[in-house]
């Protein structure tokens, strides 16, 4: 729920051009995913999800999000339709390590932990998979930053920023972030498997953005699965920063049961 600041300079020899560059670059995606300062943020959204062929069906989840003592804690609960209601779904940040990760299945009815190699896997069925849900809160320090151009897009003045994660475990060989040179808001990123590093496999892209209590804010995120033709887009109908949270939703013990004990 935080990160900023920016800007290049030449210079000299390659050696130390170079990682003046990476460091501006790195310097700028901090910025963009510590742009919003709150205590927490709950929300309510619609994921509507829309096929091959058209066709679409319609979620609606309720998330918290709360700093605590090694980082961000988020969870999601869907709450319709029936045949996911119920499920809710756990992250702790590990202080720059790799977070935890838990979900709880109603038709199983036991919580079970989501281990690293499954971050892949699809979200519920949707185009997010568990890494994406998780990308907004991960540490910038885990990937190598290269500043690529400058461009407009849409209208705005933006950085071009590729980011290598150094962990070869972590689904993408590589993204590219359109990053507003303003506002630090990414309007698009394109995200990049092992198997082809020249197609995207997944596009994200967030629009209509609003300022809520005081914050700048996308309204509307879309991820895109081009070679499969499907997208999942979340509308954001409920946002509200800096509401009291108990810490007991932050645990096990609530996603099994959806009560504070």
């Amino acid at each position: 729920m935080k990160r900023v600041v920016i800007v290049i300079m030449g210079i000299m020899m390659i050696l130390a051009g170079t990682a003046v560059f990476a460091q501006d670059a790195a310097a700028v995606v901090r910025a963009s995913r510590d742009r919003i300062t709150a205590d927490t943020v709950s929300s309510r959204s619609r994921m509507v999800i829309t096929g091959k062929d058209g066709s679409t069906s319609e979620r609606v989840i309720d998330q918290y999000s709360k700093e605590g003592p090694k980082g961000d804690r988020t969870i999601i609960v869907f709450q319709r339709p029936a045949s996911v209601a119920g499920t809710r779904f756990l992250t702790m940040e590990n202080s720059g390590g790799a977070e935890d990760r838990w979900i709880f299945l109603p038709s199983l009815g036991k919580v079970r932990r989501i281990a690293a190699s499954e971050g892949s896997g699809s979200f519920m069925g949707t185009d997010f998979s568990y890494d994406d849900i998780s990308s907004a809160s991960r540490d910038a320090d885990l990937d190598s930053h290269t500043l690529l151009r400058e461009e407009p897009y849409n209208g705005k003045a933006c950085y071009v920023i590729e980011s290598r994660p150094g962990d070869r475990s972590y689904q993408y060989s590589r993204m590219v972030q359109w990053i507003d040179k303003d506002t630090k808001i990414v309007y698009k990123i394109e995200l990049y498997d092992r198997k082809n590093t020249n197609s995207p496999v997944k596009i994200a892209e967030m629009k209509e953005i609003k300022e809520i209590q005081g914050r700048l804010t996308a309204m509307v995120t879309t991820m895109a699965t081009p070679a499969a033709g499907t997208s999942t887009t979340i509308y954001m109908d409920i946002l509200k920063y800096d509401d009291s949270i108990p810490d007991g939703v932050f645990t096990t013990a609530y996603l099994e049961t959806g009560r504070v004990r």
